[in-house]
């Protein structure tokens, strides 16, 4: 995929030596002093697995790609929130990505939607359809409200897992996570959705 870099310009080209990489958090600090080197080692590191993700949700290369530099504006714009005791730096940009793809998707639904209810007109449905669709939008807040309950990390893995459809290697993977760790969170956080989708019921 291409997507635009930042300009190094002649002082970034400068600081191109021979040196080992910097660790994601070190680089992610540098960003978020507005250091565009930094900038650019980060989308190298990050682009390909941000694109995977957003593509494997939207199915669409273009809009993915498009998703994937509202992405990185996004990361540009917000590093100084990076917070390493609360996760990985590829956890962080897995989740934006994530939050980001299904934003446009349902955007992208919204406007299908829309055009549907349009074309249909006003005609009368009948009743049991009407209530199916209610119920199943009472259960998706509920399931909605539910996921809010849960921590960022148990939210992460949940819905990579059982909304996305990743393998809990994959998972672990994604989030640079060790495999046990990852199976903790998804039990702990189905636990809690099973309570609280208990209760709401």
């Amino acid at each position: 995929m291409h997507a635009a870099k930042p300009h190094r310009g002649k002082a970034g080209q400068a600081g191109l030596h021979a040196v080992a990489p910097a660790a994601p958090e070190e680089t992610m600090s540098r960003v978020a002093r507005g250091d565009e080197h930094a900038f650019a080692q980060l989308y190298d590191l990050l682009a390909e697995r941000v694109f995977g993700l957003i593509l494997r949700v939207m199915r669409d290369p273009a809009q993915a790609e498009e998703v994937t530099q509202e992405v990185f504006v996004e990361l540009w714009r917000t590093a100084s929130r990076f917070r390493p005791d609360r996760g990985s730096v590829v956890s962080w940009a897995m989740t934006i990505a994530h939050r980001r793809a299904i934003d446009r998707v349902r955007s992208s639904q919204s406007s299908l939607d829309r055009d549907a209810r349009v074309a249909a007109g006003q005609q009368d449905r009948p009743f049991d359809a009407v209530a199916d669709e209610v119920e199943g939008r009472f259960e998706r807040q509920q399931v909605r409200r539910c996921l809010g309950t849960l921590t960022d990390l148990q939210r992460e893995s949940v819905g990579l897992a059982y909304y996305q459809g990743y393998t809990y290697g994959e998972v672990a993977t994604l989030l640079e996570t060790p495999l046990g760790t990852v199976k903790t969170r998804l039990r702990d956080g189905l636990i809690r959705l099973r309570d609280c989708l208990g209760v709401a019921k």
